[in-house]
């Protein structure tokens, strides 16, 4: 079956390749779309510019969210269940897909889609984008032009019927959602589940960034989401001196102290880091910070001291071993 059409809806075309089934969802606010996609650009050789088959995922948005590409929404409202449809999208419907491509690009990398976004509207920062950080979505953002969007429907689920991903939530429901993350986190934990635990914690802490980037850092708003995030990443880095991953804690408690220098946790959990990672000198001097900052630690401090002291004694003693034996072998 193919049929090509106007859809009602200026600068778009359509074709479809595969019939879907049944009538055309219903949809409402927070229904949300499963499908796969590949963008191509409107050149003699369909040049392909994503394909979410190869990024090993489906793509979701929800109806009502303000996603960027408004456009989508139009096109996966007019398919069916199952349906696959060519779609060719005027330049005036695809100015934002450098950034919207961006972002999927960078989930897909399992990286923040948000990191390096400043604190300005959608507008705004599409202009502060100076590079996108690939050259050719970097060259859509400079020219423009038509774009072709293949897509292939899978279903279409009521609000009721998925659990609602971290950035599809609104601010309330972010809100919302992090206590009931941090109480799973803690629940976990008791259950030595590390691993999973660590995820609730850092779930919980992607929503509390998520809503600290629409404040302006070190104003009042901001504040408040940070004295939640504090104790989330702390448990995370707890998480992860459990699980032996340690430069994973030095790098997140660093990261914690640039802001809150005087945390005598996040200095305790980094010094525990460096001593299982043998940097002695690091972590004698975080432990001593721990020490000054919060007296009441000191006692642990100084169970953890004569550890590591114990620790880099019989480390010497095993170089020591290690040597010689590499020395009488040399001289034999």
């Amino acid at each position: 079956m193919e049929e090509t059409y106007l859809l009602n809806v200026e600068g778009v075309k359509k074709k479809i390749l595969h019939g879907g089934q049944g009538e055309l969802p219903k949809l409402q606010d927070g229904s949300k779309f499963t499908f796969h996609f590949q963008t191509l650009k409107d050149d003699f050789e369909r040049t392909v510019i994503d394909d979410s088959r190869e990024a090993g995922m489906p793509m979701e948005i929800i109806v009502g969210k303000m996603f960027k590409l408004e456009i989508w929404e139009t096109l996966l409202s007019s398919m069916r269940i199952g349906e696959v449809a060519e779609f060719w999208c005027d330049a005036i419907h695809t100015g934002m897909y450098a950034l919207v491509s961006r972002g999927m690009r960078r989930i897909a990398e399992g990286r923040d889609p948000l990191e390096g976004q400043k604190h300005r509207c959608g507008m705004g920062n599409m202009f502060d984008y100076h590079s996108t950080g690939y050259d050719d979505l970097d060259e859509l953002q400079r020219t423009p032009q038509p774009l072709i969007f293949i897509m292939e429907l899978f279903r279409v689920e009521d609000p009721s019927a998925y659990k609602r991903d971290t950035w599809a939530m609104s601010k309330e429901e972010k809100l919302a959602a992090v206590p009931v993350l941090h109480s799973e986190g803690n629940r976990l934990v008791l259950r030595r589940e590390f691993a999973q635990a660590a995820a609730k914690y850092q779930e919980a802490v992607i929503c509390l960034r998520n809503l600290q980037a629409k404040e302006k850092p070190w104003e009042d708003g901001w504040l408040k989401l940070e004295s939640l995030v504090t104790p989330l990443v702390l448990n995370y880095c707890q998480c992860q001196l459990e699980l032996g991953e340690y430069y994973e804690v030095l790098e997140h408690t660093t990261e914690l102290l640039q802001k809150h220098n005087d945390n005598a946790k996040a200095y305790f959990k980094r010094a525990k880091a460096h001593a299982a990672v043998w940097n002695e000198r690091e972590a004698r001097e975080d432990f001593q910070r721990v020490a000054h900052l919060d007296p009441s630690m000191a006692a642990a401090v100084k169970k953890e001291l004569k550890q590591l002291g114990e620790r880099m004694r019989k480390k010497h003693v095993e170089d020591r071993k290690r040597y010689q034996g590499l020395f009488q072998s040399s001289q034999g």
